[in-house]
Order: C-alpha cells, then structure tokens, then sequence
C-alpha cells in the first residue's frame, strides 16, 4: 500500500494548467533587477553581435528599427515563481540578426548595459524562439523592463531574457553568466524547474 503525505506529487497550478511547476500567475509585472536601472540614450544604443574571429556585426537603433520586425505573444515565467501569461511584444528575431553571422561556435554570452551577463545556447536563440523587443503591449518598452530592448526568450526563465542588452559574444564552451556564477541553473528550463544548480 503506498504511502501519499500532502504536498508530495503532483504540484497544484495556480488558475492555469499553463504554468509551469511551482510558479503563480500574475496580471501586473513585477520589476527585478541586479543593480540599477541604466540611462541609455537611443542616439548613443547600439547591437552588436561579436563572433570568435573578433568580427562585429553592429547595428545602430536607426538601423536596428530597420529591420523587420515580429509582434510576439508569448507567456513568461520568472525564476522567483512568477508567471505572466499571453504577453505581447514587439521586435526583431534573432534569426534575422544572424543572417550574416559566420561562426563554429555552439553558445553565447549576452551583455547588458550596466555590466549584467546571461548564457544561452546558440540553438535556443534561432529558429523563432527568441528576439530583441523594443515594444510591450503595443508602448516603448519602459527602462525599468530593459528599454530601450531587451533580449526575450520566454521558453528560459526570465531572467536568461537580459534587459537593456547590448549584444552578443560567440563562445566554444557554455560559460556562466551573472546570475548562472551565483547559483542559478546553467539552462533554466521553467517546466524542469531548472532554478538552481
């Protein structure tokens, strides 16, 4: 005969079959960050994504708002439990971005103005799955959110979503970030619950 005590087993979904394991939903969108929240400039923003030969694709924001552009609905889930679901957004694929980008090289490292760091494989940033947004709900993304763009790539815990993102670097070996150096899960699958290390 087994044995069940409470809590053990299935987890209960806060509203929705939707969420992930052990997160709550949310209407509003709760702010967090490492540090400060940078001032940056539009005239002084700019994207580049930097290969291992040192070669820098670069775009300017006039240039980067050339480019086309998707609106995106798509559910996010914070590591600290969050969940907001039906989300909508408005950028550019990273597809896009790596037409012209040459490199044998399996992982990136995304950087932020004000220094802040995220890992991420190369396969989960092509092939529709993430983008560079500059709108939410249909308004320049706010500061506080990582306007003037952020990195977005809802199938990671948010946190792998960098705010105020300044480009990427190709890397042979997946190396830790910001958060990944301070415990946080290398990966970050929501639906494994893949937190921490």
């Amino acid at each position: 005969m087994a044995i069940v005590s409470r809590g053990f087993g299935s987890r209960r979904r806060e509203s929705s079959p939707d969420l992930p394991p052990g997160q709550f939903l949310t209407t509003d969108f709760p702010v967090l960050s490492a540090g400060p929240t940078p001032d940056i400039d539009t005239d002084d923003w700019e994207f580049t994504i930097r290969t291992e030969t040192g070669q820098a694709h670069t775009w300017s924001w006039e240039e980067f708002l050339a480019l086309p552009a998707e609106d995106v609905s798509t559910d996010i889930h914070c590591v600290t439990r969050w969940s907001k679901l039906g989300t909508s957004w408005r950028g550019v694929s990273l597809d896009t971005l790596f037409e012209d980008v040459e490199s044998s090289h399996d992982f990136v490292m995304a950087h932020s103005y004000g220094g802040y760091t995220t890992n991420v494989p190369l396969e989960d940033l092509l092939d529709g799955k993430a983008w560079i947004a500059y709108e939410f709900d249909g308004e320049p993304l706010e500061p506080e959110h990582g306007g003037p763009a952020r990195l977005l790539v809802p199938h990671l815990y948010f946190w792998k979503s960098a705010k105020w993102v300044r480009g990427l670097v190709m890397q042979a070996d997946d190396e830790p970030g910001f958060w990944e150096q301070n415990g946080y899960h290398l990966y970050g699958d929501p639906w494994r619950e893949q937190r921490y290390w």
